[in-house]
């Protein structure tokens, strides 16, 4: 039974962390070209994007990514984190 309620505590945990993750991810993913628009006022990355400059495209794509990459660690560190306390038995 101890085993059941450890195994329900650790899945509850996951859901909640997944949600938590997803949220993270979405509002990193619209919070940072905004930032980067602010960052850099001399350049109009959506102008140059659609006149075909490939530099623009490449450092804004690979800047965003980093950025997401970066809260997707933090969050399966966070998750992983509490699935290992929770399926630790209590002594």
């Amino acid at each position: 039974m101890e085993l059941a309620i450890h195994i329900g505590w650790t899945v509850a945990i996951v859901v909640v962390g997944a949600v938590i993750g997803i949220a993270m991810i979405l509002g990193a993913s619209t919070l940072l070209p905004r930032l980067i628009d602010r960052l850099t006022p001399q350049i109009d990355e959506e102008k140059e994007i659609a006149r075909g400059n490939a530099a623009v495209a490449e450092y804004f794509g690979r800047v965003v990514a980093a950025c997401i990459l970066g809260v997707s660690i933090v969050v399966a560190a966070a998750v992983m984190a509490g699935i290992i306390a929770m399926a630790m038995p209590a002594k």
